[in-house]
Parts: C-alpha cells; structure tokens; sequence
C-alpha cells in the first residue's frame, strides 16, 4: 500500500533507537525525509547512516540536541537543509521516567517528567500544528504508554506525564483543527523488546526480589502473543497513522500490547 506521504518531512523525537528509530525506518521506507533528534550523537549519527543506506532516496538529517530544552528545539528548527518549523509529521517521542517508589520522588522528578513527556510535545505540537491547518496536511503521533491504560506502580512519573499528555490531546483533537486536514493521535506501546523495558525489568526485578530472567518469563506469559513486540512493528503502525489513508482517525489512543490489556475499551 502506498501511503502517500512521499516527499513530505517528519520530526521524529527519541529515534536513535527503540520505538523511535522504528518509526523514522518505516517513514523513511515511504518516501519521507525525516529529521531525527536524540541526546547521543554517536548512536544517532549511526541510525541516520543506516536509514541513508537503506533509503537512498531521502533526506535523513540527525540533530543531537536535548529537545525538551528551548536550545534543543531552536536546533531542530534551525537544523540546515530541514523545513524550519514547516513539518508536515510529528512524532514526539520523549524517554520515560525512571521506574521507582513514588515516596522517593521530590518535586523536581515531578517538574523533569512533565517537562520531557507533557510539556515538549505540547511545545513541538505549538509550534507546527497551524503550518499543518494552512498547508491542509498534519500528521502528530505522540508515542506515550500503555501504562496510561493500564497503570503501573513502578512507572508513577510516567503515568501522570503522560496521562497529562492524552488529557490535552483529547480536547485539541476536536478543535477546528480536525477540519483542516490535521489529525492527532497517541500511539500506546506495550511491551517492546527495547532498551526502556530492560529499565523496567530491572526496577521489577529489584523490587520483587525475582531474578530479571524470572520477570521475563512472567511478564511474556501474560501477553497472549507470547513475545514482546519489536520496534519495526511499532514503526509501521506509527507510519499507518501519518498516511493519507489515516485521515479519518483523530483524538485516539492506539493501543499495541500484544492483546495484553484485558479491557473492552
């Protein structure tokens, strides 16, 4: 399937790896040229190389930059031969928080996991969405969690960013925005075999006393897909959302876990 969206440009956040780097593959596989932002200059240098080879036929410009800092995303937007703020795709993808025991978290944990996982993408999302109204085409994929469904303990910073994050796009969804060609939507992973779930298998590991490969064993028995899901999948149900054919799914919450959440809606 042809998804239509060849030559326009994507800001894919977090995309030197996991969950990120899958959706600036499977963008770039169609025919998008994709500027990718992540914190370490070496690995996201070698994402880019790879997505070059791979894709010969588009542009592929890393920016090593802190996005959730107003330097960062002067960098993104100032980045040479890019688009300036003139993206037609935006997928905001900021590293989670650290698992932990919320009796441990001080008021500055809170502030730094708001600012990365509810106030960037608000920020990213402010600065490109009426380009997107006025050029009739926008595409905004926020990557949060599943645990904004279906909470987990160990992630508290994670699920109030993040549920913060879903609040406000519930209600800019359905604004006259959704009229104009611009549709935003929250994809929610699951378990994904990436180094973010490794964190979170050692943070259960250490608090229940079991041994990682125990959590392991436990955690994929209660998927029905029996496996994690890999970051390729994610990336072609990201790249699915930012097509022409998407145009009718706005204000949701895509849930890929594998069949784990047990809820009907």
């Amino acid at each position: 399937m042809d998804l239509g969206i060849k030559g326009k440009w994507a800001l894919v956040g977090g995309s030197s790896k996991g969950l990120g780097l899958g959706c600036a593959q499977a963008l770039a596989a169609e025919g998008v040229n994709v500027v990718m932002i992540a914190r370490g200059a070496e690995a996201l240098q070698a994402a880019a190389a790879g997505i070059r080879e791979a894709c010969p036929g588009v542009q592929v410009l890393p920016v090593a930059a802190d996005i959730t800092t107003p330097a960062g995303r002067e960098a993104v937007f100032g980045a040479a031969g890019g688009p300036g703020k003139a993206f037609d795709i935006v997928v905001t993808n900021a590293g989670g928080p650290p698992p932990g025991d919320f009796r441990q978290w001080d008021r500055d944990a809170w502030i730094a996991a708001l600012d990365a996982n509810m106030l960037t993408p608000i920020e990213l999302i402010k600065a490109t969405i009426d380009g997107m109204a006025e050029r009739g085409f926008g595409r905004v994929v926020n990557i949060t969690s599943s645990a904004v469904k279906a909470p987990i303990d160990i992630l508290g910073l994670s699920n109030g960013a993040r549920t913060g994050l879903t609040g406000f796009v519930a209600g800019l969804s359905r604004s006259p925005l959704a009229a104009r060609g611009v549709t935003i939507n929250n994809l929610l992973p699951g378990k994904f075999d990436t180094d973010r779930l490794k964190g979170t298998i050692a943070g259960t590991a250490t608090k229940s006393g079991l041994s990682e490969e125990q959590v392991r064993a436990q955690q994929v028995a209660q998927i029905p897909a029996r496996r994690y899901g890999h970051p390729a999948e994610f990336g072609s149900i990201c790249a699915f959302l930012c097509s022409a054919q998407a145009a009718y799914i706005n204000g949701q919450n895509i849930l890929a876990d594998g069949g784990a959440y047990p809820g009907t809606f």
